[in-house]
Protein backbone atom coordinates (compact mmCIF):
# COMPACT_ATOMS: atom_id res chain seq x y z
CA UNK A 1 0.00 0.00 0.00
CA UNK A 2 1.72 3.19 -1.25
CA UNK A 3 0.54 6.31 0.75
CA UNK A 4 1.87 10.38 0.43
CA UNK A 5 1.08 12.94 2.78
CA UNK A 6 1.47 15.86 1.83
CA UNK A 7 2.24 19.33 3.97
CA UNK A 8 1.83 18.60 7.18
CA UNK A 9 3.70 19.40 10.47
CA UNK A 10 5.77 15.92 11.31
CA UNK A 11 6.87 15.28 14.58
CA UNK A 12 8.26 12.29 16.71
CA UNK A 13 10.63 11.94 19.68
CA UNK A 14 13.04 13.95 17.54
CA UNK A 15 11.95 15.41 15.02
CA UNK A 16 9.32 18.87 14.68
CA UNK A 17 9.33 19.67 10.49
CA UNK A 18 7.37 20.69 8.05
CA UNK A 19 7.21 18.29 5.74
CA UNK A 20 5.87 15.00 3.26
CA UNK A 21 5.48 11.35 4.47
CA UNK A 22 5.73 8.41 1.77
CA UNK A 23 4.88 5.47 2.38
CA UNK A 24 5.95 2.39 -0.27
CA UNK A 25 4.73 -1.30 0.57
CA UNK A 26 3.75 -0.85 4.48
CA UNK A 27 7.19 1.08 5.03
CA UNK A 28 8.21 4.74 5.22
CA UNK A 29 10.26 5.18 2.55
CA UNK A 30 10.56 8.66 2.84
CA UNK A 31 10.19 11.86 4.59
CA UNK A 32 10.72 15.52 3.60
CA UNK A 33 10.09 18.44 1.41
CA UNK A 34 8.76 18.16 -1.98
CA UNK A 35 8.34 14.43 -2.20
CA UNK A 36 6.22 13.40 -5.23
CA UNK A 37 5.13 10.36 -6.15
CA UNK A 38 2.11 9.17 -7.87
CA UNK A 39 -0.47 7.42 -5.52
CA UNK A 40 -2.76 8.01 -2.90
CA UNK A 41 -2.28 11.14 -1.46
CA UNK A 42 -3.38 13.13 1.46
CA UNK A 43 -3.27 16.86 2.04
CA UNK A 44 -2.52 17.33 5.42
CA UNK A 45 -2.22 20.92 5.40
CA UNK A 46 -2.77 22.33 9.25
CA UNK A 47 -2.57 18.86 10.25
CA UNK A 48 0.16 17.02 12.80
CA UNK A 49 1.81 13.83 11.65
CA UNK A 50 2.85 11.60 14.43
CA UNK A 51 3.86 8.38 14.90
CA UNK A 52 0.63 6.26 15.79
CA UNK A 53 0.69 5.63 19.10
CA UNK A 54 1.44 2.03 21.34
CA UNK A 55 -0.45 1.10 24.28
CA UNK A 56 1.97 -0.53 26.78
CA UNK A 57 -1.29 -1.95 28.71
CA UNK A 58 -5.49 -2.30 27.72
CA UNK A 59 -8.00 -4.88 28.23
CA UNK A 60 -9.94 -6.17 25.11
CA UNK A 61 -11.80 -8.92 27.57
CA UNK A 62 -11.39 -11.56 24.76
CA UNK A 63 -11.88 -14.15 25.61
CA UNK A 64 -15.00 -14.92 27.77
CA UNK A 65 -16.17 -11.03 29.12
CA UNK A 66 -16.58 -9.90 25.43
CA UNK A 67 -19.95 -8.11 26.47
CA UNK A 68 -17.70 -5.73 27.85
CA UNK A 69 -15.44 -5.28 24.59
CA UNK A 70 -14.27 -8.00 21.99
CA UNK A 71 -11.04 -7.77 19.75
CA UNK A 72 -13.21 -6.26 17.41
CA UNK A 73 -14.60 -3.17 19.52
CA UNK A 74 -11.19 -2.83 20.88
CA UNK A 75 -9.81 -2.62 17.72
CA UNK A 76 -12.02 -0.31 16.04
CA UNK A 77 -11.40 2.27 19.66
CA UNK A 78 -7.92 1.66 19.21
CA UNK A 79 -7.76 3.10 15.98
CA UNK A 80 -10.27 5.70 16.69
CA UNK A 81 -7.56 7.00 19.19
CA UNK A 82 -4.79 6.64 17.19
CA UNK A 83 -3.41 3.66 18.23
CA UNK A 84 -2.02 0.66 15.78
CA UNK A 85 -0.74 -1.99 18.17
CA UNK A 86 -1.64 -2.56 21.78
CA UNK A 87 -0.55 -5.36 24.89
CA UNK A 88 -3.48 -6.72 25.90
CA UNK A 89 -3.17 -8.47 29.44
CA UNK A 90 -4.04 -11.85 30.77
CA UNK A 91 -7.27 -11.42 32.92
CA UNK A 92 -9.66 -12.75 30.42
CA UNK A 93 -11.66 -16.01 30.93
CA UNK A 94 -10.14 -18.70 31.13
CA UNK A 95 -7.12 -16.52 32.13
CA UNK A 96 -4.19 -16.58 28.99
CA UNK A 97 -1.87 -18.71 30.79
CA UNK A 98 -0.83 -20.66 28.42
CA UNK A 99 -0.21 -20.84 24.02
CA UNK A 100 -3.83 -21.66 23.17
CA UNK A 101 -5.10 -18.55 24.25
CA UNK A 102 -1.84 -16.66 22.77
CA UNK A 103 -2.85 -17.93 19.51
CA UNK A 104 -6.73 -17.43 19.53
CA UNK A 105 -6.01 -13.38 19.75
CA UNK A 106 -3.27 -13.44 17.64
CA UNK A 107 -5.20 -15.33 14.56
CA UNK A 108 -8.34 -13.12 15.43
CA UNK A 109 -6.61 -10.08 15.35
CA UNK A 110 -4.77 -11.03 12.43
CA UNK A 111 -8.23 -12.33 10.37
CA UNK A 112 -9.94 -8.67 11.53
CA UNK A 113 -6.61 -6.93 9.96
CA UNK A 114 -7.42 -3.74 12.28
CA UNK A 115 -4.26 -3.50 14.28
CA UNK A 116 -1.30 -4.98 15.56
CA UNK A 117 -1.60 -6.53 18.95
CA UNK A 118 0.76 -8.68 22.04
CA UNK A 119 -1.20 -10.55 24.22
CA UNK A 120 0.70 -11.45 27.59
CA UNK A 121 1.01 -13.88 29.63
CA UNK A 122 -0.40 -14.63 32.91
CA UNK A 123 3.06 -14.33 35.70
CA UNK A 124 1.14 -17.37 37.81
CA UNK A 125 -1.02 -19.86 36.55
CA UNK A 126 -4.49 -18.81 35.98
CA UNK A 127 -3.93 -16.20 38.69
CA UNK A 128 -3.64 -18.57 41.26
CA UNK A 129 -0.92 -16.52 42.91
CA UNK A 130 1.99 -19.64 42.97
CA UNK A 131 2.61 -22.06 39.90
CA UNK A 132 5.06 -20.88 37.28
CA UNK A 133 5.39 -24.42 35.58
CA UNK A 134 3.32 -22.52 32.23
CA UNK A 135 5.91 -20.41 31.34
CA UNK A 136 8.35 -23.02 30.36
CA UNK A 137 5.77 -23.44 27.46
CA UNK A 138 5.32 -19.93 26.14
CA UNK A 139 7.65 -19.18 23.11
CA UNK A 140 9.26 -15.83 21.62
CA UNK A 141 5.80 -14.64 20.51
CA UNK A 142 5.44 -13.42 24.38
CA UNK A 143 7.69 -10.68 25.41
CA UNK A 144 5.60 -9.56 28.61
CA UNK A 145 4.04 -11.79 31.81
CA UNK A 146 1.38 -9.88 33.98
CA UNK A 147 -1.14 -11.01 36.67
CA UNK A 148 -2.23 -7.23 36.01
CA UNK A 149 -5.71 -6.56 38.02
CA UNK A 150 -4.39 -8.98 41.17
CA UNK A 151 -0.66 -8.94 41.85
CA UNK A 152 1.51 -11.40 43.07
CA UNK A 153 1.31 -11.46 46.71
CA UNK A 154 3.83 -14.23 47.45
CA UNK A 155 7.32 -12.68 47.68
CA UNK A 156 9.07 -16.17 47.17
CA UNK A 157 6.64 -16.52 43.95
CA UNK A 158 7.56 -13.18 42.55
CA UNK A 159 11.60 -13.69 43.34
CA UNK A 160 11.30 -17.05 41.26
CA UNK A 161 9.46 -15.12 38.75
CA UNK A 162 11.81 -12.79 38.31
CA UNK A 163 14.42 -15.79 37.60
CA UNK A 164 12.41 -16.83 35.40
CA UNK A 165 12.03 -14.06 33.15
CA UNK A 166 15.15 -13.36 32.93
CA UNK A 167 16.17 -16.70 32.05
CA UNK A 168 13.53 -16.84 29.42
CA UNK A 169 14.09 -12.60 28.35
CA UNK A 170 10.85 -11.74 29.12
CA UNK A 171 9.55 -8.47 30.86
CA UNK A 172 7.62 -8.34 34.19
CA UNK A 173 4.30 -5.85 34.29
CA UNK A 174 3.91 -5.49 37.75
CA UNK A 175 0.51 -4.31 39.23
CA UNK A 176 1.43 -3.59 42.54
CA UNK A 177 -1.48 -3.56 45.23
CA UNK A 178 -1.10 -5.27 48.27
CA UNK A 179 -4.08 -7.34 49.19
CA UNK A 180 -3.77 -7.65 53.31
CA UNK A 181 -3.70 -3.88 53.17
CA UNK A 182 -5.61 -2.35 50.43
CA UNK A 183 -8.54 -2.03 52.51
CA UNK A 184 -7.13 -0.10 55.07
CA UNK A 185 -4.60 2.22 52.77
CA UNK A 186 -4.54 2.00 49.14
CA UNK A 187 -1.43 4.40 48.92
CA UNK A 188 0.52 2.09 51.08
CA UNK A 189 -0.78 -0.66 49.32
CA UNK A 190 0.59 0.16 45.96
CA UNK A 191 4.14 2.07 48.00
CA UNK A 192 5.18 -1.26 50.14
CA UNK A 193 4.99 -3.59 46.58
CA UNK A 194 6.28 -1.34 44.05
CA UNK A 195 9.49 -1.02 47.12
CA UNK A 196 8.95 -4.94 47.27
CA UNK A 197 10.07 -4.96 43.69
CA UNK A 198 12.39 -2.92 42.59
CA UNK A 199 14.14 -4.67 44.69
CA UNK A 200 13.69 -7.98 43.64
CA UNK A 201 14.60 -6.68 40.09
CA UNK A 202 17.80 -5.33 41.54
CA UNK A 203 18.57 -9.09 43.10
CA UNK A 204 17.85 -11.02 40.21
CA UNK A 205 17.96 -8.98 37.27
CA UNK A 206 14.76 -9.43 36.26
CA UNK A 207 13.25 -6.93 33.91
CA UNK A 208 10.76 -4.94 35.82
CA UNK A 209 7.83 -2.91 34.33
CA UNK A 210 5.29 -0.73 36.80
CA UNK A 211 2.22 -0.46 35.40
CA UNK A 212 -0.16 2.38 36.10
CA UNK A 213 1.94 4.24 38.99
CA UNK A 214 -0.23 6.63 40.83
CA UNK A 215 1.55 7.90 43.87
CA UNK A 216 4.33 10.29 44.51
CA UNK A 217 6.65 7.82 46.85
CA UNK A 218 6.22 4.91 44.26
CA UNK A 219 7.53 7.62 41.24
CA UNK A 220 10.54 8.42 43.97
CA UNK A 221 11.52 4.86 44.69
CA UNK A 222 11.13 4.03 40.85
CA UNK A 223 13.74 7.28 39.94
CA UNK A 224 16.28 6.10 43.24
CA UNK A 225 16.58 2.29 41.31
CA UNK A 226 16.95 3.98 37.65
CA UNK A 227 19.65 5.98 39.44
CA UNK A 228 21.46 3.02 40.69
CA UNK A 229 20.89 1.42 37.83
CA UNK A 230 18.19 -1.45 37.83
CA UNK A 231 16.77 -2.74 35.30
CA UNK A 232 13.50 -1.18 35.72
CA UNK A 233 10.78 0.94 33.53
CA UNK A 234 6.98 2.23 34.00
CA UNK A 235 4.14 3.35 32.78
CA UNK A 236 1.50 6.14 34.10
CA UNK A 237 -1.96 7.05 32.58
CA UNK A 238 -3.79 9.60 31.56
CA UNK A 239 -6.55 9.81 34.16
CA UNK A 240 -3.74 9.60 36.88
CA UNK A 241 -2.02 12.46 35.44
CA UNK A 242 -4.89 15.14 34.46
CA UNK A 243 -7.54 14.03 37.19
CA UNK A 244 -7.18 14.68 41.78
CA UNK A 245 -9.26 14.33 44.47
CA UNK A 246 -11.73 12.55 41.98
CA UNK A 247 -13.90 9.43 43.33
CA UNK A 248 -14.60 7.39 40.11
CA UNK A 249 -13.50 3.88 40.87
CA UNK A 250 -10.51 2.89 39.32
CA UNK A 251 -7.83 0.43 40.72
CA UNK A 252 -5.32 2.08 41.29
CA UNK A 253 -7.41 4.90 43.06
CA UNK A 254 -7.00 8.42 41.48
CA UNK A 255 -4.65 10.18 44.03
CA UNK A 256 -4.20 13.69 45.06
CA UNK A 257 -3.27 16.41 43.77
CA UNK A 258 0.56 16.26 45.00
CA UNK A 259 0.60 12.92 43.44
CA UNK A 260 -0.41 14.73 40.20
CA UNK A 261 2.78 16.52 40.90
CA UNK A 262 4.88 13.77 41.65
CA UNK A 263 4.11 11.84 38.47
CA UNK A 264 4.32 15.06 36.27
CA UNK A 265 7.80 15.44 37.25
CA UNK A 266 8.74 12.08 36.78
CA UNK A 267 7.47 12.40 33.01
CA UNK A 268 9.59 15.94 32.50
CA UNK A 269 12.55 14.33 34.42
CA UNK A 270 12.22 11.05 32.17
CA UNK A 271 11.78 8.96 35.09
CA UNK A 272 8.14 8.13 33.64
CA UNK A 273 8.66 6.12 30.22
CA UNK A 274 5.60 5.73 28.60
CA UNK A 275 2.07 6.67 29.17
CA UNK A 276 -0.34 3.34 28.95
CA UNK A 277 -3.87 3.87 28.90
CA UNK A 278 -4.92 0.84 31.08
CA UNK A 279 -8.65 0.72 29.14
CA UNK A 280 -10.73 -0.89 31.01
CA UNK A 281 -14.23 -1.35 29.61
CA UNK A 282 -17.14 -2.33 31.67
CA UNK A 283 -21.11 -2.80 31.28
CA UNK A 284 -23.14 0.17 33.06
CA UNK A 285 -24.39 -2.89 35.23
CA UNK A 286 -20.71 -3.84 35.85
CA UNK A 287 -19.58 -0.40 36.55
CA UNK A 288 -23.08 0.42 38.51
CA UNK A 289 -21.76 -2.92 41.21
CA UNK A 290 -18.35 -1.40 41.54
CA UNK A 291 -16.03 -2.93 38.63
CA UNK A 292 -13.01 -0.61 38.39
CA UNK A 293 -11.79 0.91 35.18
CA UNK A 294 -11.95 3.49 32.44
CA UNK A 295 -12.28 3.03 28.77
CA UNK A 296 -9.43 4.94 27.91
CA UNK A 297 -8.22 4.68 24.35
CA UNK A 298 -10.16 6.92 22.55
CA UNK A 299 -9.27 10.30 24.49
CA UNK A 300 -5.77 9.16 26.01
CA UNK A 301 -3.80 11.72 23.31
CA UNK A 302 -6.54 14.62 23.71
CA UNK A 303 -6.10 14.48 27.51
CA UNK A 304 -2.76 14.60 27.66
CA UNK A 305 -2.36 16.95 25.02
CA UNK A 306 -4.28 19.41 27.21
CA UNK A 307 -2.79 18.47 30.31
CA UNK A 308 0.87 18.43 29.21
CA UNK A 309 1.62 19.83 26.26
CA UNK A 310 -1.20 22.92 25.80
CA UNK A 311 0.09 23.84 29.25
CA UNK A 312 3.86 23.83 28.41
CA UNK A 313 4.77 21.34 30.84
CA UNK A 314 6.46 19.21 28.17
CA UNK A 315 7.04 19.29 24.07
CA UNK A 316 5.19 17.29 21.68
CA UNK A 317 8.42 15.22 20.97
CA UNK A 318 8.59 14.23 24.52
CA UNK A 319 4.81 13.48 24.30
CA UNK A 320 5.57 10.85 21.36
CA UNK A 321 8.38 9.58 23.07
CA UNK A 322 5.96 8.68 25.88
CA UNK A 323 3.18 7.32 23.57
CA UNK A 324 4.87 5.69 20.71
CA UNK A 325 8.56 5.54 20.85
CA UNK A 326 9.25 4.14 23.97
CA UNK A 327 6.73 1.74 24.38
CA UNK A 328 7.72 0.60 20.65
CA UNK A 329 11.40 0.21 22.16
CA UNK A 330 10.16 -2.33 25.33
CA UNK A 331 7.80 -4.21 23.25
CA UNK A 332 10.83 -4.61 20.44
CA UNK A 333 8.63 -3.19 17.29
CA UNK A 334 9.23 -1.16 14.71
CA UNK A 335 6.80 1.14 15.15
CA UNK A 336 7.01 4.27 17.30
CA UNK A 337 9.34 6.26 14.91
CA UNK A 338 8.73 8.18 12.08
CA UNK A 339 12.01 7.01 10.27
CA UNK A 340 13.18 4.90 6.72
CA UNK A 341 12.31 1.78 7.45
CA UNK A 342 9.88 2.03 10.46
CA UNK A 343 6.08 0.50 10.01
CA UNK A 344 3.88 3.17 7.70
CA UNK A 345 1.99 3.61 11.59
CA UNK A 346 0.89 7.25 11.31
CA UNK A 347 -1.73 9.03 12.93
CA UNK A 348 -2.84 12.34 11.76
CA UNK A 349 -4.52 15.59 14.15
CA UNK A 350 -6.03 18.37 14.31
CA UNK A 351 -4.34 19.97 17.59
CA UNK A 352 -6.91 22.70 17.07
CA UNK A 353 -10.12 20.88 17.07
CA UNK A 354 -11.71 19.92 20.36
CA UNK A 355 -12.98 16.60 21.55
CA UNK A 356 -15.97 16.69 23.57
CA UNK A 357 -16.00 13.87 25.70
CA UNK A 358 -19.38 11.66 25.50
CA UNK A 359 -18.94 8.16 26.56
CA UNK A 360 -22.30 7.38 24.62
CA UNK A 361 -20.32 7.98 21.31
CA UNK A 362 -17.34 5.89 21.96
CA UNK A 363 -16.43 2.65 19.58
CA UNK A 364 -15.60 0.68 22.72
CA UNK A 365 -18.46 -1.42 23.94
CA UNK A 366 -17.21 0.29 27.56
CA UNK A 367 -18.71 3.84 28.21
CA UNK A 368 -16.97 4.03 31.05
CA UNK A 369 -15.38 7.34 31.76
CA UNK A 370 -14.62 10.08 34.60
CA UNK A 371 -14.44 12.74 31.84
CA UNK A 372 -17.85 12.98 30.57
CA UNK A 373 -18.42 15.95 28.96
CA UNK A 374 -15.07 17.74 29.41
CA UNK A 375 -13.22 19.20 26.46
CA UNK A 376 -9.63 18.84 25.26
CA UNK A 377 -7.81 19.91 22.19
CA UNK A 378 -5.93 17.82 19.83
CA UNK A 379 -8.71 15.32 17.76
CA UNK A 380 -7.01 12.59 15.84
CA UNK A 381 -8.34 12.82 12.47
CA UNK A 382 -7.17 9.77 10.64
CA UNK A 383 -4.86 6.60 11.43
CA UNK A 384 -2.78 4.59 9.02
CA UNK A 385 -1.39 1.11 9.39
CA UNK A 386 1.34 0.06 6.99
CA UNK A 387 -0.09 2.67 4.78
CA UNK A 388 -3.15 1.11 4.60
CA UNK A 389 -6.40 4.32 6.18
CA UNK A 390 -7.83 2.37 9.18
CA UNK A 391 -9.53 4.85 10.67
CA UNK A 392 -10.65 8.26 9.10
CA UNK A 393 -11.97 10.65 11.54
CA UNK A 394 -13.13 13.17 8.23
CA UNK A 395 -9.63 13.42 5.68
CA UNK A 396 -10.39 13.41 2.16
CA UNK A 397 -7.74 10.77 0.11
CA UNK A 398 -6.98 12.34 -3.42
CA UNK A 399 -6.96 8.48 -5.54
CA UNK A 400 -4.06 9.67 -7.86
Amino acid sequence: MDLLIKNCRIVDETKDMQGDIYIKDGKIAHYGENINVECNTIDGTGLLAMPSFIDMHAHFRDPGYTYKEDLYTGSKSALKGGYTFVNLMANTNPVCSNMDIVEYVLNKSKELDLIDIHQTVSITKDFDGKTLDHLDQIDNRVKFISDDGMGVQSNLTMYKAMLKAREKGLIIIAHEEDEEIVAIDTRLSENVMTLRDIYLSSLTGGRLHLAHVSTKESIEAIRRGKKEGIKISCEVTPHHVALYSNDYRVNPPIREKEDVEALIEGIMDGTVDAIATDHAPHSLDDKKRGAPGISGLETAFSICYTSLVRTNIISLNRLSQLMSATPGKLMGINKGKIKEGYDGDIVLVDLDKKLIVRGEEFVSKGKNTPFEGMEFYGKVMATFRKGELKYNGGIKVDNR
